[in-house]
């Protein structure tokens, strides 16, 4: 007879800050910068230009400035696509109001939860964000496109040309500064749209600006912000091509201090979460329950709080414990918080 043993994770513990100074974690969050641009910047032009045919000529028309100031003072979730949200993803749907912005990896993966993000982002410039749309999903891809109806996405100016034919609800543009070659790429096809949001070279990034620099919220919880596999080396909470063949990965410590697998490229993304928590203004939890957002060797920084997602929601709406009894103040409910 053979038992299967149950484990306890736990947390590490808190140190006060990364082991190098901020601007070491800037330096290598761009490492990988410069070789990006130089293979994607002409498919960014192409992009960018067949893009303002489709919205008439002016992407501000349809500008995310549009929204500024609509989560003003709120807190929200910012949903990255880990492997973590095969354990707490579902939980997304009951959130009790708090607003939440995902990644479009994830269309399917809430679809087929009944989860309802207030936004969708995305970033990618390649026809990958078409096949993603369904990947690992309980329903056709035609299926899926007919389901943006019901929903908000806030696309890179440079997104692929079928992203943006085929989206069927709200569409609003950002752009996105570039290290270098922005020169370029704002003459030969912006048209003079300067809505940036800045992304860290990643669509979570990107939420994460629509969240603090648009929409106004002061604090943000991540979920689905493994930047990691997982301890099966899966590397989103469904079956995907990546799981397949890693590649070249690096070893890196998770948030409870185990050894974990990463791409070096997914590693300067956690580089640059890190340096943004370090310098900006704000309150951050990490309610991701796995992945290395962070983590360092001696512990996990205090530039995050680190939560499990539904005392997260608990926190964010410990009020709602007391709804019937302010809407029938004459019923004794004999509830109090504290």
């Amino acid at each position: 007879m053979s038992r299967t043993a149950e484990i306890t994770l736990e947390y590490q513990n808190i140190i006060p800050a990364p082991p190098v100074q901020p601007q070491e974690l800037y330096k290598a969050a761009c490492s990988n910068d410069a070789v990006t641009i130089d293979s994607w910047a002409n498919i960014w032009v192409d992009n960018i230009t067949a893009n303002r045919v489709a919205v008439g000529g002016d992407f501000a028309t349809q500008g995310v400035g549009k929204l500024f100031g609509q989560l003003q003072h709120k807190t929200c979730i910012l949903a990255g696509s880990g492997p973590s949200l095969k354990v707490n993803g579902g939980q997304l749907k009951d959130r009790g109001g708090v607003p939440l912005i995902s990644c479009l990896h994830n269309f399917h993966f809430f679809e087929d939860r009944g989860v309802k993000p207030d936004f969708y982002v995305s970033l990618d410039a390649g026809a990958i964000v078409m096949e993603e749309i369904a990947e690992g999903g309980a329903l056709t891809e035609a299926e899926y496109w007919d389901k943006t109806r019901d929903h908000t996405l806030v696309a890179y100016i440079g997104s692929h040309p079928d992203l943006v034919k085929k989206w069927q609800g709200k569409l609003y543009f950002f752009n996105a500064g570039m290290p270098h070659g922005e020169t370029k790429i704002k003459a030969d096809a912006a048209a003079g749209f300067q809505t940036m949001l800045g992304t860290g070279g990643n669509v979570l990034g990107a939420c994460l600006y629509l969240a603090k620099g648009i929409l106004g919220c002061a604090a943000v919880a991540f979920v689905g912000a493994d930047f990691a596999f997982d301890y099966k080396n899966r590397f989103h909470g469904w079956e995907s091509k990546y799981d397949a063949n890693l590649g070249q990965v690096i070893r890196v410590t998770d948030i409870y201090g185990i050894k974990v697998n990463t791409w070096k490229s997914y590693n300067n993304f956690k580089c640059w979460f890190e340096y943004i928590a370090c310098t900006v203004p704000g309150s951050y939890f990490n309610c991701t329950e796995g992945g290395t957002l962070g983590a360092h060797p001696d512990g996990n920084i205090a530039q995050f709080k680190y939560l499990d997602l539904k005392d997260f929601i608990d926190m964010a709406t410990m009020n709602e414990h007391l709804r019937a009894q302010c809407e029938n103040p004459a019923e004794n409910h004999k509830i109090m918080l504290f």
